[in-house]
């Protein structure tokens, strides 16, 4: 039987392995002479320091730590707030572009304490900090905010003293906050020639969103259709290939090429960014580009984008649609709304640029002309008034070869590794890269070949129907399997039984195709969140979050079952009902200022850095206030495991879990590619057999007041500390494949959130009723003959 015991000083639980594997079984631990204790600090299974785990290393398809045990990260996208300056001025926007100031995101230095502290208390230590390029770049090319990268610094600076590590990543959507989205300068945008005054009024972008609207029904999500619009899509075209499709547009005294001076420009960003903090203990790695796009590479056709892979809603001008306009003609364009069953419908056609604005700015690189239009892509035919396509195949084509063009190898994956060598020579070898394809696609198979040494891939997962929809409820559809051309009916799925297993299915799906296409590579998922303000916002009038926990529970859960780690989008400290994360209407954020009652600040003074000292315990409890649905999000979690994780199942309504594991396997190849890629069938990484301790976050959140109950390993012992939220588990047996469980419980268990229910739960009494009918039917026709 398993030995149990409880105490809240870890000062000598590490335990370690410094000779040959121990090959008696039952003994007592204390006894070997084969084994040391580590004294000199107290560490828990959620801390990521390096004093900790030695530092974090891949190896195969894991993060692993110096130990060798397989590391199962979880966290949280730090912040959304970053996408906006701390001086943003809806009013007065685009205007003062120069003068802004990102520092103080995500939040000011002096509050660090308290949400550093909140976040570890809740587990989720693993962090994908945002910054953008505009930050650190805004007031003109190679002019940087010092005193932002001295913020960044100083805020990286403290994760190790909460056990937090991070990975820093360069956030963009539809390219630049001036396009619709956030990321690059305003500069960006005005060195290519457009006139930013302009840009809404000839549809080039989508300004509402980031002006404070987003929130009405007729705003709700318009904001991703930027990325077709002629803005965003021009800009990407000219960053990834600008030699290739606008060679004439020359920028600068020096005549760069559009495409080599904003390459240049963002990795000059990146090498001052790298130098600033690269070197520090807090930041495991870096990740070239959020959510990269295409922009016009590949497009298919210059008269209509494709509805099954682009987003059709409001405005939807086509490319040469978008040319016309941004070259100072009126058009009427269609106009797109939400319908059932196909997600959108065409429901009109609506003037756009009424007052014959020009997007392009006279004195510019393409003298006022439309970039497309200089290149004889597209041209006004003035007998009768339209614009013509004059080269249909630009863009699926090298216009001076023909040579048939691919975004991925042409151009992605070359950038992609220029990238990563000027990173790792500025920080070193091993910080580690983290990158995603383009959203919603798999993993193509041709990156096996051109990814990047010490790779981390890192797609973005959210249920695309809640999401468009902003709604959640017994029903749920698998879009995935939908756009794969799977018959409706399989793509179906009723109640909490039914989503989880939807979600499953379709991270799962990602998770093995990236196994498949990249071989042994670590997948951790870098966004997926859930809308706070679903369902028209009621959770805001009723207080009941039962839909968002619900959401959330099925996503986790299908993260679990995948065995990945995660970084949830996102912790905002800024959120609030009414703006929610104050960003095109976006409210993801599950912790909500507005919502918590006035704490003080932990920090001793709000004029200094807060110090290791001022931490609060991982026990208080007030850190919890201002959080939305943390039964759904703090849950146990595997975090430092002596083999290599094969199952975990976790039930948010009970607060009990399972967890198998088993000891690594050499004999099992190291490099699954093909159809076959499993989730568990892997070999353990080198060094597993340094230590056979493994430690689990249990969350105090849910076992104050209760025992925890262990059930399993009788070869080893188990002991559970609750002021710092772990449960230890020690094996003894190291033998080769070596499997293990534990069943873990409350003693009570928690009180019940929702029910799991399913369809035939919920439907067997009109199942019975219909049967019932008919059989009374049959009998009534039966007794009259």
């Amino acid at each position: 039987m398993a030995k149990a015991t409880a105490s809240s000083n870890l000062a000598s639980s590490f335990v370690l392995v410094d000779g040959p594997a121990l090959e008696g079984q039952g003994e007592d631990i204390s006894r070997q002479d084969t084994v040391r204790k580590s004294s000199d600090q107290s560490f828990y299974a959620h801390d990521w320091s390096r004093d900790a785990t030695g530092g974090l290393q891949i190896s195969g398809r894991h993060i692993v730590d110096s130990y060798g045990r397989v590391c199962g990260l979880r966290g949280a996208n730090l912040s959304g707030s970053c996408k906006t300056p701390v001086n943003d001025d809806h009013a007065s926007f685009p205007a003062n572009a120069e003068s802004i100031t990102f520092v103080g995101r995500p939040f000011p230095l002096h509050e660090a304490d308290e949400h550093f502290a909140r976040l570890r208390r809740w587990g989720l230590t693993f962090i994908r900090f945002l910054v953008t390029w505009e930050a650190i770049e805004h007031e003109g090319p190679g002019k940087y905010d010092h005193e932002y990268l001295s913020y960044l610094h100083s805020i990286l600076s403290l994760l190790p003293q909460y056990g937090l590590i991070a990975f820093i990543s360069m956030h963009q959507d539809v390219w630049s906050r001036y396009t619709g989205g956030s990321g690059a300068p305003a500069w960006t945008l005005t060195s290519v020639g457009f006139d930013l005054a302009n840009l809404e009024e000839t549809g080039a972008a989508w300004l509402k969103g980031v002006k404070g609207g987003g929130h009405t029904e007729e705003e709700r999500g318009v904001w991703p259709c930027g990325y077709q619009k002629l803005a965003s899509s021009t800009m990407w075209t000219c960053f990834w290939a600008g030699d290739v499709f606008a060679p004439k547009v020359k920028i600068g005294l020096d005549g760069k090429g559009v495409q080599e001076f904003l390459q240049e420009r963002f990795l000059g960003a990146w090498d001052v960014l790298v130098r600033a903090v690269g070197h520090l203990d807090g930041v495991l790695g870096f990740e070239m580009l959020n959510e990269p796009h295409r922009g016009y590479i590949e497009l298919p056709s210059m008269y209509a984008f494709d509805y099954n892979t682009e987003l059709h809603l409001s405005h939807v001008p086509s490319a040469l649609e978008s040319f016309a306009l941004g070259a100072g003609h009126t058009l009427s364009a269609p106009y797109w709304t939400r319908s059932f069953p196909m997600p959108t419908k065409l429901t009109s056609y609506k003037p756009l640029n009424t007052n014959k604005m020009i997007a392009w700015r006279k004195d510019g690189p393409t003298g006022g002309k439309c970039v497309w239009e200089l290149h004889n892509v597209w041209g006004w035919d003035r007998t009768k008034e339209e614009a013509v396509v004059l080269r249909e195949n630009y863009f699926t084509k090298d216009p001076m070869t023909g040579r048939k063009i691919d975004w991925y190898t042409d151009f992605y994956y070359p950038f992609l590794n220029k990238w990563a060598e000027r990173v790792r020579a500025a920080c070193g070898e091993d910080k580690i890269v983290f990158a995603e394809a383009i959203p919603n696609e798999f993993c193509p198979s041709s990156w096996k070949v051109n990814k990047p040494a010490n790779m981390v891939h890192a797609p973005h997962w959210y249920d695309l129907n809640a999401l468009f929809r902003k709604a959640f409820g017994n029903f749920s559809v698998n879009v995935q399997d939908l756009s794969r051309g799977v018959f409706p009916l399989k793509a179906f799925y009723w109640g909490q039984q039914g989503a989880r297993d939807n979600f499953s299915l379709q991270i799962g799906n990602i998770v093995k195709e990236s196994y498949e296409k990249l071989g042994e590579v670590p997948v951790i998922i870098g966004e997926c969140g859930v809308p706070m303000d679903m369902n028209r916002g009621q959770a805001f009038k009723t207080a009941d979050w039962q839909w968002q926990a619900k959401m959330m529970d099925a996503m986790i859960t299908g993260l679990e079952r995948s065995l990945i780690g995660y970084t949830l989008w996102n912790y905002n400290p800024h959120n609030d009902d009414i703006t929610g994360d104050d960003w095109n209407g976006e409210n993801f954020s599950w912790f909500s200022l507005s919502r918590a009652r006035t704490l003080p600040r932990l920090a001793s003074s709000p004029a200094k850095s807060p110090l290791p000292e001022s931490q609060p315990p991982q026990s208080n409890t007030s850190l919890d206030e201002g959080g939305r649905i943390l039964r759904s999000i703090v849950r146990p979690y595997p975090a430092k495991v002596a083999g290599v994780p094969i199952r975990f199942e976790y039930e948010m309504n009970t607060g009990a879990f399972v967890f198998e594991w088993k000891n690594g396997n050499e004999s099992i190849s190291a490099d699954l590619h093909g159809k076959d890629a499993s989730l568990t069938d892997v070999a353990g990484p080198p060094g597993h057999d340094k230590t056979w301790q493994s430690e689990i976050f249990v969350p105090a959140l849910l076992t104050g007041g209760r025992k925890v109950a262990v059930r399993g390993i009788p070869e080893g012992t188990y002991r559970f500390d609750e002021g710092t939220q772990t449960l230890f588990i020690y094996t003894e047996d190291r033998k080769a494949g070596m499997r293990h469980r534990i069943d873990v419980s409350l003693d009570p268990p928690l009180k019940r959130v929702f029910a799991v229910n399913h369809f035939w739960g919920d439907m067997w009494p009109w199942t019975f009723a219909i049967l019932f009918a008919l059989f009374a039917v049959i009998f009534t026709f039966v007794h009259a003959v």
